[in-house]
């Protein structure tokens, strides 16, 4: 599999890995059980910081596209190619803007959902 990051891209690196590695397992390029470099290895093959793949590795594992067995390594995700169609910020995306639309029908003001959304974002970072 070959991964290419063009740095003059307004699209930020990490979502240009995320994007590669899903469409390489879309492509059957990439299998389930799979292995995937280390993050230090793909950081080091791309020329990347490891925090930028350690970010993308992240939100892939978050979405069940790859899965990390501890030292034993990360590996393409048994239903990975089924997830990759499920799009969590697409779909955050399109909740808020349903609530806003009730919230600004009912009358409360943008900087009131404002500070609304940062204080459940507050409140839930602390329930964690």
């Amino acid at each position: 599999m070959d991964i290419t990051i063009d740095i003059d891209s307004p699209v930020p690196q990490f979502e240009q890995l995320i994007e590669q590695i899903k469409a390489a397992v879309t492509a059957g390029v990439l299998k389930a059980g799979d292995a995937l470099p280390s993050i230090r290895q793909l950081a080091n093959d791309l020329e990347l910081n490891s925090k930028t793949v350690a970010k993308a590795y992240k939100l892939l594992e978050r979405d069940s596209i790859i899965e990390t067995k501890g030292y034993r390594g990360t590996y393409v995700h048994p239903r990975a190619k089924a997830n990759c169609t499920i799009n969590l910020q697409e779909w955050a995306l399109r909740k808020l803007t349903e609530t806003v639309a009730e919230l600004r029908d009912a009358g409360v003001t943008d900087s009131e959902i404002r500070n609304a959304l940062a204080g459940a974002i507050s409140r839930h970072a602390w329930t964690k």
